[in-house]
C-alpha cells in the first residue's frame, strides 16, 4: 500500500526571475498548471512559472510545517542561502 505524498514546492517566475512562490500540494503537475493558467490569485501576475525546488514528504503534517517555515523570516533566509 502506498502512502499519500505531499510536496512542498518553490516556483520561480520566468517573467520576473527574482520572484519566487512557495506552496504545498499533493499533485504538483496539476498545481503548476493552475499557477500557469492564472487560477491562483497570488501568482497570476508573474506567470509563467517553473518548478525550482520540490521536497516530497510522506507525512502531511511535516510538509505543512516545512512550508510554514519556508514562508517565515528565517525560512526565507534559509531558502535564499540554499535554494537560490
Amino acid at each position: 500500500m502506498t502512502r499519500p505524498q505531499t510536496f512542498v514546492y518553490v516556483l520561480k517566475s520566468q517573467t520576473n526571475p527574482p520572484r519566487y512562490y512557495t506552496g504545498l500540494t499533493s499533485n504538483l503537475e496539476r498545481r503548476l498548471d493552475a499557477h500557469n493558467a492564472g487560477r491562483v490569485p497570488h501568482t497570476s501576475r508573474y506567470k509563467p512559472w517553473l518548478v525550482d525546488v520540490v521536497v516530497q514528504f510522506s507525512d502531511g503534517a511535516r510538509a505543512v510545517a516545512f512550508e510554514k517555515y519556508l514562508k517565515s523570516g528565517s525560512g526565507c533566509a534559509f531558502a535564499q542561502r540554499h535554494f537560490r
